[in-house]
This record gives C-alpha cells, structure tokens and sequence, in this order.
C-alpha cells in the first residue's frame, strides 16, 4: 500500500505549497484508519524539504515516479520514500530511500547491523540505516511478482540529512561494510552525492507506473529465493522428517494445495510433547512451501527459536532474506485477511491475547492469525504453557476457528524423538514433578542419563565437558534470580550466586544462546531456550519448587522480581486464591518440565532446596552411582 504517490513535479509543488506533509497525514487517516502524531507530521515536514533539495535537478525527469510511505504487503514497516524511471537502456529502476533525522549513532559490536542512537525518546539499539533499506529492498524481490519478471532493478539507500560525518566514522565501520556496499549512506552535506547516485538510474520518466505496478503486485516468493531455502535445508540433516513427522508433514501440504485451489479458509492443530519434532515439521514446511510459490511464513512468541532456526537456514552467511520468513505472533495485527498462504505458528501454546510491547494491540493472536492465512498450522503442547499470558490451547484454537469460518482438521504426534527417543524418561519426569500419576517410578531400563548433584559446580563441570566436542550441552535455571539491565552485556556479572557458586544469566549481544561457543558459561532460562533442543542440559531448580513432607511444594513468590511470567498472580490472589495457586503450581511445574526435556541425551540437575536433591536421588539412584563412578 502506498501512502503518498504523484509525480516528481507533483511532489515539488506540494513541498513549495507546504501540503505535502498534510496530504500525507490525510491519506494514512483514509487508508489506515490511523491518526498522525505531531512528532511524525513534523518528521515529514524536516525530511521531505531535503528530498525536495535532492530532486531540485533537471536532469531527474519531472514525471519519473514518486511514492512516500510504502507499506510493505503483510508488514508493518513503511518505506520511506521511492522514485522510479528508466535508464538509458529503458530498463526499470527505483530507488529506495531511508530518511533519517538522527544527529549522532554509535557502532554495536557483536550484533549484526545494529547501532544504538536516540530515537523515540531513548537511547535504543536499532538497524542501521543502510541495513533497514537493503532489506527493504530484499522483501519487494523476493516477494514482488511485477519486480520479479520485469526485472526492476532497485537501487536502496539511506539519508541522514542531519547526521555529520566525521573522520573515522561508526555510521562507516568496517562492520557495516557488508550492508553499506549495498545501501550507501549519505549524510548533512551530501545533496549533491545522493543526486548523483540516483541521476545514475533514473533518466527517464515513469509517469508512475513502475511503483504503481509493484504496489499492485501478486505477493509470490522468487525462484531464486525457493531454490536457496530448499538448498539450505537439504544441508541440515538434522531436519529429516521420521515417521509421523512425515504423515502430518504431507498433511498440511495436502491442505495447503486445496486452499490453494478453492480458497476456503482451514486450521490444522497438531499436538505432540517435547521431542516429538513440531519444529521440525514446521521448517519444513516453511522449505517445500515457499519451493511450491507459497507465501508462507513461520511464527512464535518467542524470538529464540526464530532466531535459531532461521540462522540454521542461512548459515553463516550476514545477509539473508530467510529473516523475513520469521515472525512474531504479535506481527498479524493489522494483516488483512486471506495475506498469506499458510502461517506455521510453533509453540502455539505461548500465544497471548494481546499483542506489542504493551500488550494493549489487537484482539487476539490466534483470532488474527487464522484470519490473516488461508490455512494456519498450530503446533501445540498445553504442558509447555509457562506464564499467566500464555492462552494456547486447543479449545482456544477451536473457537477461534469458528469465529474465522475455518474447517478444522487434528493431528497428533506421538513418536518421540529427544530424550533418546525415550517415554519412559517422560513418564517418569510427570510422575516425579507430580503432573500426573504413572507407573514410571524410576529410571532402570531408561536409556536417558539424569543425575542428580550435590553441587552446582559439579553439576557445571559434567555439563562443561560435554560440551567439548558438540557445543551442544547448556546450563538453563529456573528463574529465580534477578535478570536487571545492567550488566546484560557483561560476563563479568553473575546475577545467579548460589553460595560460591556464580554464572551470568545469557548476554544481551552476539550469537544467539543456543549457538554461541561461550554460552556454555552462562545460564538460559525458560524464556530464551522453549522450542530449542541440546544434547544434554543441566538445570539448576530455585527455590520456586521445594519437596516437603512427602510432596512437591511450589512458592511463585520465590520467583525473581523481573520474571514477568507471573505477572498478575498478586493481583488474582487476593481475587481467587484457589485460581491463583493452581495455576502457580502449573506454571511453575510446566517450567521444570519444559527445561527438563531440553537434552536429547541427558539431564543434569541441581535443586537449591536439600530436600527436593535427595528426593531426586532417592527416584535415580542407579543412574546415580553409575554416573558418580564415571566422572
């Protein structure tokens, strides 16, 4: 959707005339149904009297093609500002251009293409510009039909028209070189520069037509970007589907190809615990969809999964557009209806009601989702609902689907592939976490390794050296400790402290927790490895889950002051007891449970509370002492 869209000369005269601002204010209100605030009126008012300085040029045709406030098809970003025409070859060009009106940045070392500058009234960490208009460009080609076959070259870029260089610049470190190459970055002082670069490409009008077209577009990936996904999968192994992997893989691409085809609207929930390979089913998916012309795309509450999976599928390389593929659950909002094809939401069990920081936007994620895809994939396992805002649930999901109009179809997988492929480690984690009731009352017979330790250094030893050949072990903690701002960045700074025993939560910056070589040396928690898998774990219990009297006692109030995860439960208290209680205990329980099926191999654990250590001991003790004689 475009916003703002005339001609060079229309442009020129609406900045003379002083309505180009207002024009634009009135259109958003229109196309919208949203109000401009001062800050973003004033914003257009300061921008586009310099773009207007940068197109005071004869030799840019007066009918060559302008259009401000692109809203990128099923996104919320907007582009800021586009010009189209030909070049002396009659080929189609548009340029894409970032304004922004910051006056200094600094370079964030470790994360890819972020700066830290002062916008929206903080100092916050954000994409460099030159990144933000490279992959603005990156989604109108993968996804833009008319670009695809007309072959529009598209030209991005970025101005910060009261930004002054200076010698040794971080706008300009080698870091950024990657994206800077791509989407150069002119600067206060720079007209003459950025006129030059898109004198280069447009040399004749338009009349609009090229960003009328790509505005107008069938939203499709390109062949280019099906054939890079399928590649980089077939590289990871570790995403071959196994038995009714397969079954409800071909599933869902049956019923993709029927909505394809009749255009109804269908749900599909697919229910399986820990290991069972949901994720796997879903990167799949999102691989042989997109190879088939599918919009598709993959969504979860939490970022680490997405982040995860989708460097897996890019490797190691910076630039990709596989990002673009990876949602949140909040980003269906404002999508309308029937936008995409299929969106996989994994770890539906963590959807919320409300969606943005706030979590005042929307009704209701799985509302928006069901409405926004012609068919919307739920991989679920209520057992794995860790927080007061989590609704995922199958009877949710259900009523959700009937609100949309949607045909409802169910799944479920049973063959478990984590734990070494063992239910009886997870029959027994029910039993002995008190979930539920089984006759797995010990380990013997289990090829699962769960030890029990006295010490949370022996406990981070053991985990340390296996880690030594995989990078595939990791220490998670229930959060019981304080996660404050300071520090996040500092591995210096031990937020858990256990008697001599210190470990930094996971650090804000560089790779991701589940990749890092050094994360071995710190501990995640539920909120950055739900949806992950390792090869062994060792997990350290709080003092949220105590074992008394011969049973398991949760205390929310135990949790740290800056887990949000139970929010609200004060409140619900003093309203419900009973409610507030159960629902603690679950949560609380769900949480152990999730972090405790996170090895593939093996489960190390150490619990502050002496009582609940011996309890352990006394449901393993053969696992125990053949560990103890083996380390």
């Amino acid at each position: 959707m475009i916003i703002y869209s005339g001609s060079k000369m229309d442009f020129m005269t609406e900045v003379e005339e002083d309505t180009i601002a207002y024009s634009i204010r009135d259109s958003i209100l229109e196309k919208m149904h949203r109000r401009t605030s001062d800050s973003e009126f004033q914003s257009w008012v300061n921008s586009l009297e310099y773009m207007y300085k940068v197109l005071n040029d004869r030799k840019i045709p007066d009918d060559s093609g302008v259009a401000i406030e692109y809203n990128l098809p099923n996104t919320a970003k907007r582009v800021d500002f586009l010009l189209s025409g030909y070049d002396r070859k009659g080929k189609a060009n548009v340029v894409i251009i970032e304004l922004k009106q910051w006056q200094e940045l600094k370079k964030v070392d470790g994360l890819d293409g972020l700066v830290e500058t002062f916008t929206g009234g903080a100092l916050r960490r954000v994409v460099h510009p030159s990144y933000q208009a490279w992959s603005y460009a990156e989604m109108i080609r993968d996804y833009n039909e008319y670009a695809q076959i007309e072959e529009v070259k598209l030209w991005p870029c970025a101005y910060l028209h009261n930004y002054m260089r200076s010698k040794n610049d971080p706008l300009d470190d080698p870091i950024y070189a990657d994206y800077l190459d791509d989407a150069p970055a002119f600067a206060k002082g720079d007209v003459k520069k950025l006129r030059d670069y898109i004198k280069k490409v447009v040399e004749e009008g338009d009349g609009g037509e090229i960003l009328y077209e790509i505005d107008n577009g069938r939203i499709k990936p390109s062949k280019s970007l099906q054939d890079a996904i399928v590649s980089m999968l077939e590289s990871n192994p570790e995403f071959t589907l196994i038995d009714d992997q397969k079954v409800v893989f071909e599933r869902i691409m049956e019923l993709s190809r029927r909505c394809e085809t009749d255009g109804k609207k269908r749900v599909l929930i697919a229910q399986g615990g820990p290991g069972t390979g949901k994720t796997v089913i879903a990167i799949n998916l999102l691989a042989r969809l997109t190879q088939e012309g599918v919009f598709v795309q993959y969504c979860s509450k939490n970022s680490a999964p997405r982040t995860v999976y989708a460097r897996k599928l890019k490797g190691h390389r910076t630039k990709s557009s596989i990002d673009n593929m990876f949602k949140s659950s909040g980003a269906y909002v404002d999508t309308p209806e029937n936008a995409v094809g299929v969106i996989l939401a994994d770890e539906a069990h963590r959807l919320n009601e409300k969606s943005g920081i706030y979590g005042n936007q929307g009704i209701n994620q799985i509302f928006e989702i069901i409405r926004a895809a012609r068919l919307s994939v739920f991989f679920i396992d209520e057992s794995q609902r860790v927080t007061v805002k989590d609704i995922g649930s199958v009877g949710e999901i259900k009523h959700w689907a009937a609100v949309n109009g949607a045909e409802i179809f169910e799944e479920e997988l049973v063959s478990q592939f984590r734990c070494n492929g063992s239910d009886g480690y997870l029959a027994w984690l029910d039993d002995v976490l008190e979930i539920r009731d089984t006759a797995n009352y010990d380990l013997d017979g289990i090829n699962y390794e769960f030890v029990a330790f006295d010490s949370p250094q022996e406990m981070r030893e053991a985990v340390v050296k296996r880690n030594e050949n995989s990078n595939k072990s990791r220490i998670l903690a229930g959060y019981c400790w304080n996660w404050p701002k300071a520090g996040r960045a500092d591995t210096n700074v031990h937020e858990i402290t256990i008697d001599e025993f210190e470990i930094s939560w996971n650090l804000d910056g560089g790779e991701a927790f589940a990749l890092s070589p050094t994360s071995v040396n710190e501990a995640g928690c539920i909120h950055t490895t739900q949806g992950l898998e390792f090869e062994y774990v060792g997990v350290i219990i709080g003092d949220d889950l105590r074992y008394e009297n011969g049973h398991l006692v949760t205390d929310y109030t135990k949790r740290a002051r800056t887990d949000q995860s139970i929010r609200g439960l004060k409140t619900m208290e003093e309203e419900d007891p009973e409610r507030a209680h159960r629902l603690a205990d679950e949560i609380i329980k769900n949480t152990y449970r999730t972090l405790m099926t996170r090895g593939m191999k093996g489960c190390y654990v150490f619990a502050t509370d002496p009582g609940l250590r011996e309890h352990l001991k006394s449901r393993t003790e053969k696992s125990y002492r053949l560990h103890v004689t083996k380390f």
